[in-house]
């Protein structure tokens, strides 16, 4: 068996040097500038601030660009760790600044594995060099979608086409100007066997019958690309835009999950790393009762197990990622669930101390506290909430081969 080797790459090295450089240079002082767009604009304008693109710019000329993909990047999954998680930090701009965001990686890890030449050059290619945006249509509000054999919008072939009718929601991405192309999961075939009766289909957002009814606000905050409310009313499209084969919808969003999960659980360190570092800051400079808040042991506490945390939940990702690189998706299934129920976990728990520590402050919007948490609260439930993934890893435990150990080991009274 391969020893397994967290140690950052000489590579890797070298992008974390001049990713961290980017941060800090463009990426932190433009989140002021991002917010103060939103703001003007209102809660339901949901068009990209300028800085956006100025930031996308900057890191395609500094070759900081879709690092997520491995074929094109170059980087492993164990590389990407901790790029991604320098990306956490600054959720909302610095993903999309370097072409890493969500729910856009997904999409294109799925067009470049199942396109066809004709579907990556309409459509991925675009997206690689961020010229458009898409959208992710699975969930529906009528179903347990979480159980992706429950969704119930239909695809039906149609002579040279495939008609869609169905009821979406939480369709992240559909709000924002530039989205361009829905992959929509549905069923095509309700009699077949229950992993074989979905599959995905690319829509272009302006096809006839595509009604975008609302975006859903996270906590009461609308994130700038949104959340969509779709409805799909006998909406034509060419049999050429399905994904794959008929029928391999549910294998294809495996696919499309593993990796995906894996990179929101390295952005949600990055994102308790910051918390963490203004909770330090914080207890170093406030004075309470007389002294310092870094000198009240309750605090120290939080503190030194936030640590713990984080750097726990940082060696599962890495084992995750490094097992994927090594033997695939399927090797990893159990990780990534244990990451997955973990990492947002410990997120909001490193989030809500440092909430504490910053009293009032904290719940305000003059910290990111406040959004970061409400983001990672809503990360316990998007791409399958924790009891579903805590189930997938009960199930491997209880599926193993019973240890020898337990019966030469364990003795009860008598």
């Amino acid at each position: 068996m391969t020893d397994m080797d967290f140690a950052m790459s000489a590579k890797a090295d070298d992008y974390h040097k001049r990713l961290s450089a980017f941060m800090t240079e463009y990426v932190f002082p433009a989140e002021a500038d991002y917010d103060r767009y939103r703001r003007e604009a209102g809660p339901d304008d949901h068009t990209v601030p300028p800085i956006v693109e100025d930031l996308k710019a900057k890191a395609k000329e500094r070759g900081l660009w879709n690092l997520f993909l491995p074929a094109i990047s170059g980087l492993t999954n164990l590389e990407y760790v901790p790029l991604a998680e320098l990306t956490g930090w600054s959720t909302e701009i610095a993903p999309e600044a370097l072409n890493c965001a969500a729910p856009d990686t997904g999409n294109m890890e799925i067009l470049h594995m199942f396109g066809t030449e004709q579907q990556r050059q309409q459509w991925l290619q675009p997206l690689l060099d961020g010229q458009i945006r898409s959208a992710f249509s699975m969930t529906e509000p009528a179903v347990a979608s979480s159980d992706a054999r429950n969704i119930q919008t239909s695809i039906t072939r149609d002579g040279g086409d495939y008609v869609i009718n169905g009821h979406k929601w939480w369709t992240s991405g559909a709000a924002d100007p530039r989205c361009k192309v829905l992959i929509v999961m549905g069923r095509t075939n309700p009699d077949a066997p229950a992993h074989q009766q979905q599959s995905m289909i690319l829509v272009p957002i302006d096809t006839p019958g595509v009604s975008i009814v609302r975006s859903t606000p996270v906590f009461g905050w609308q994130d700038q690309h949104g959340h969509c409310e779709v409805i799909y009313d006998n909406v034509r499209v060419p049999a050429a835009n399905l994904l794959g084969d008929e029928g391999a919808g549910f294998a294809i969003a495996q696919a499309r999950l593993g990796p995906g999960r894996i990179h929101h659980c390295m952005r949600a360190l990055g994102a308790a790393e910051r918390a963490l570092a203004l909770m330090v800051d914080r207890a170093r400079n406030r004075v309470a009762f007389g002294r310092p808040l870094a000198e009240q042991g309750v605090v120290q506490q939080w503190i030194a197990q936030s640590r713990n945390e984080i750097d726990q939940a940082r060696l599962l990702c890495e084992k995750a990622a490094w097992t994927i690189d090594q033997h695939g998706n399927k090797a990893a299934h159990v990780l990534v669930s244990q990451i997955k129920a973990v990492a947002p976990q410990v997120a909001c728990q490193v989030i809500d101390r440092a909430i504490q520590v910053h009293g009032a402050a904290g719940v305000s919007d003059d910290t990111p506290l406040a959004r970061l948490y409400g983001w990672h609260r809503a990360m316990r439930i998007f791409d399958g909430p924790d009891e579903v993934h805590l189930r997938t890893i009960a199930r491997a435990e209880l599926a193993r081969e019973p240890s020898v150990f337990v019966a030469a080991g364990t003795c009860y009274g008598g």
